[in-house]
């Protein structure tokens, strides 16, 4: 265990806004994170900090998970297990499982952060969501350490959506995450433009890592690199609205696109929404939405939490004033 007094965050957020925390512990062993959450009170996690916008200075303990390690599990009359340390990042996770022939995420490539963040939010893109492949986790209990083990069910996954998000949050440290692969793979290619891609390269009969190449290709033409300039990726969730309410809007904007979602709801994208309100490349000071997506904000350089925060309830005032729909922020606010 590593303890940083007066730590500051900027290197471990990809936002790089300047921030700082009384103590960041990083921790590597399962004993060790035992022991941190039986005697730290109300600890924040952090993982690849690629969903988090700090508002300022944070005066509270922060446990940066970096339990490392990945498994094969070969099971007779089923697919293989991946078991992955929680501090894995989670694309390097994709690219062992590529290596390996062992499929059902490559779809998810390049979506940044670490595995243990993966199930708290559900991740997902182009079609396929954690869910569709998560066996099971295993994570500590804040507050007496003791080992606690999920199933699927257990997580009551949801649109971006976990217990982590709700009953069990800031109850739990997640220290593994269990995946389920495939060895003979049911390629999903119909989202989003990964067809198209394929098509482009001149690829008619695809592999897992294929699918895994054009989902890059497509991430690195419109999301732009933490490393050049701080975002968090997507910022808002796309919202899903009834069937009533989608309707209404449809009056107004006949071209709204929209998805069938669950329990006669619809899924809105977020990006045209805050497009259409006229957000798309606008900056105030040194936070924007980027020019390639809408969805995404920036930090131009500079930037404070604060700042980045005010500019998307300015979005959200601004697209619910048009829509009367309320976007809601998929990344994690830290006060």
């Amino acid at each position: 265990m590593e303890l940083i007094n007066n730590a500051s965050l900027k290197p471990f957020v990809t936002f790089g806004v300047e921030a700082s925390c009384d103590h960041l512990y990083r921790i590597e062993d399962l004993e060790e994170l035992k022991l941190a959450v039986q005697h730290l009170e109300n600890p924040l996690i952090l993982g690849g900090g690629s969903n988090v916008l700090p508002m300022g200075d944070i005066h509270r303990n922060i446990i940066k998970i970096e339990l490392k390690g990945i498994d094969i599990e070969e099971r007779d009359g089923s697919g293989p297990l991946l078991h992955v340390g929680a501090g894995e990042n989670w694309h390097q996770v994709v690219l062992y499982a590529l290596d390996r022939n062992l499929g059902g995420i490559e779809n998810l490539s390049l979506i940044p952060g670490t595995i243990g963040a993966a199930p708290i939010q559900n991740i997902g893109a182009y079609g396929v969501e954690l869910e569709s492949v998560f066996h099971s986790l295993v994570a500590i209990r804040i507050g007496d350490g003791d080992v606690v083990r999920f199933t699927k069910h257990d997580c009551a996954f949801g649109y971006r959506d976990s217990i982590f998000k709700r009953e069990a949050k800031d109850k739990y440290v997640i220290a593994n995450v269990t995946l389920q692969m495939t060895h003979d793979h049911e390629l999903n290619t119909s989202y989003g433009a990964i067809q198209d891609v394929l098509k482009e390269n001149k690829i008619d009969n695809p592999t897992i890592r294929d699918v895994s190449n054009a989902v890059i290709q497509i991430r690195q033409s419109k999301l732009p690199d933490p490393a050049v300039i701080g975002n968090a990726g997507s910022f808002f969730k796309n919202p899903v609205i009834s069937k009533e309410l989608f309707e209404t809007v449809k009056e107004r904007h006949p071209a709204i696109p929209a998805y069938p979602a669950e329990k006669n709801t619809m899924k809105v994208p977020a990006g045209w929404l805050i497009e259409q309100a006229g957000w798309k490349g606008k900056r105030i000071g040194n936070a924007g939405s980027y020019e390639k997506q809408a969805l995404v904000l920036v930090n131009h350089g500079g930037a404070s939490g604060t700042e980045i925060w005010n500019l998307a309830n300015e979005i959200i005032d601004s697209v619910n004033q048009k829509f009367l729909i309320r976007l809601s922020p998929e990344v994690n606010i830290w006060q």
